[in-house]
């Protein structure tokens, strides 16, 4: 990131002052392994990496991993993959977990210092206790233990003696706080479970509120970059490094507005839900907002930190267009992908004046914006096939592509892309009044490269060659989150989310490798479906289609 924003402008003070000994920024970024990252992650990845990078200092990939209920390896792996996806290496990998001792001990000294007490009401009762937003809590009946008597409980805690959910540590600071994180908050809660890194020894784990701002002062963490929810959250940060005291310079909070994107759900726990109840076929399932999922859609990893960088850093939420994201990626397939002529909804062509059993070869090019990806063969023969949108019966106002004789006009001319002008002169249809297929002439004069002078018509359509084409299967995806029919200020599921038709395509896609993309002529940019693909199943996914409607 090159241009400058309010966090750079903060860390670009920090640095004229002198307030870091050695002038080393050390940012993180701290994901819970409890579901797979989301495309809202991608902006806090790129945004602590990048502004380590610009200052010449360095990031963490550090695991939240103090909830061992929801936590997983599955998900660890996944993050890792994510990120060096993205185009990042880490400084360290570190665990939360590392630290237990110390915020043991960190727990210990409020306890000493009378910053913090055991606490046996029942979480309905702590629930009760806190008060509202508008009305001041109330305090615990044992929030004035004697300190050795709470030194006592905890140790008894930390010993297994009681049962999940019997007491809690919770810090003293101020029932009546109009913050209500500052009204005694729980600090440590008793959950008798395994952990996948310290296995049986700890009984008792720290809440995330009193855990973070021990993990990123112990690792010297100079920026502390968090999104916005986390703004009311800051002075228990400020206030735990401050009461415990252990670090001479701590690190700065700094909130910045989360990712909301337009048809996007941005929760792990409703992501997991889709997950759970076979909404979609897992955590990367194309159609999920996950990095997992756009990754395997089709998605570069260029165009999600171009996308980053272009809706920059604010202090205030907002909602921004899907739209904008899939300007990007289709900006940046544009000119690194090659052509195939795909044919959708297909009709056949029978070509009535070209000999039966003859083919011959055409030269289109791969990528008509870069003349250097060069050209491929394609076969044109008596039969093709051609898109269903490229032949009306009875043609709109300024339809320049396939259309019969009229009452008043002759057939249509148009050009097939890399072979003839062919003009339209009959449809032929089945008993049912479908279309059979149409028939139409070809001029041999007209063939692409001859310099041919004085032709030009309205329309260009592209074929494939029916007798050497294969039939592939296209995956297209909608939105998971659609606005509601009675209210369209409500989201709601949507039950067409995804699509499948099979189409006939030019022979070279059978040689595709899985995850290879291409830009389907005409109709977007899709790529060999990374999981499915292969020799005897040819599933493309769309990635995204050619037009935008963002600006």
């Amino acid at each position: 990131m090159s241009e400058t924003n309010f966090i750079h402008t903060i860390i670009e003070k920090d640095l004229e002052n002198h307030k870091y000994e050695t002038g080393e920024i050390i940012t993180r970024f701290p994901p819970e392994p409890n579901g797979y990252l989301h495309i809202g992650h991608a902006k806090s990845i790129c945004l602590n990496f990048t502004t380590a990078a610009k200052y010449g200092g360095s990031c963490n990939l550090r695991y939240d991993d103090t909830n061992p209920v929801k936590e997983d390896m599955e998900y660890i792996n996944s993050i890792e993959e994510d990120v060096r996806w993205l185009g990042f290496k880490w400084n360290e990998r570190l665990w939360a977990s590392d630290y237990f001792d110390t915020m043991y001990e960190g727990a210990v000294e409020l306890i000493k210092k009378g910053k913090a007490y055991v606490c046996q009401l029942t979480p309905e009762e702590i629930k009760e206790y806190r008060g509202t937003l508008t009305e001041p809590g109330k305090e615990s009946p044992y929030r004035n233990r004697p300190i050795e008597e709470n030194l006592k409980l905890f140790e008894e805690m930390k010993e297994g003696k009681y049962q999940d959910g019997e007491m809690v540590l919770r810090a003293k600071i101020d029932m009546s706080s109009p913050n209500i994180n500052m009204r005694d908050p729980i600090i440590y809660r008793i959950a008798h479970a395994t952990h996948h890194n310290t296995g049986d020894k700890w009984c008792i784990y720290p809440m995330y509120d009193f855990a973070h701002p021990i993990e990123d002062a112990i690792e010297g963490i100079t920026h502390s970059i968090c999104t916005l929810e986390f703004e009311d959250h800051r002075p228990l940060y400020d206030w735990v490094l401050r009461e415990i005291g252990f670090w001479e310079k701590p690190p700065q909070q700094i909130e910045f507005a989360r990712l909301n994107l337009t048809n996007t759900v941005m929760s792990k726990r409703f992501l997991k839900k889709l997950v759970d109840d076979g909404i979609v076929d897992g955590w990367d399932d194309p159609r999920m907002p996950t990095i997992a999922g756009i990754r395997r859609r089709g998605y570069t990893p260029e165009a999600i930190r171009k996308f980053c960088e272009e809706i920059g850093v604010s202090k205030s939420n907002s909602m921004v267009d899907i739209a904008q994201l899939e300007h990007f990626v289709r900006d940046d397939l544009k000119e690194r992908v090659e052509s195939r002529n795909v044919i959708f909804n297909p009709i056949k062509v029978i070509v009535t004046n070209y000999p039966e059993g003859q083919s011959e070869v055409c030269q289109v090019e791969n990528n008509p914006q870069v003349p250097e990806m060069g050209t491929r063969e394609l076969t044109f023969s008596r039969e093709l096939w051609i898109d269903g949108e490229d032949f009306m019966e009875v043609p709109a106002k300024k339809y320049f592509r396939l259309f019969p004789p009229q009452e008043d006009k002759a057939g249509n001319e148009v050009r097939f892309k890399g072979a003839y002008f062919l003009t339209c002169q009959a449809v032929v249809k089945n008993e049912d009044g479908t279309i059979k297929e149409i028939h139409c002439t070809y001029d041999p004069e007209t063939k692409s490269g001859l310099g041919f002078e004085g032709r030009k018509v309205k329309g260009t359509i592209h074929f494939v060659d029916a007798n050497n084409c294969v039939p592939i299967k296209i995956r297209k995806f909608g939105y998971l989150m659609v606005p509601s029919a009675e209210d369209p200020d409500k989201m709601v599921g949507n039950t067409d989310s995804l699509t499948e038709e099979i189409c006939y395509a030019e022979p070279s896609l059978k040689e595709a490798k899985a995850g290879e993309r291409f830009q389907f002529f005409r109709h977007g940019y899709f790529n060999a479906e990374p999981k499915l693909f292969n020799e005897d199943n040819l599933v493309f996914n769309e990635i995204v289609g050619l037009k935008s409607s963002w600006k």
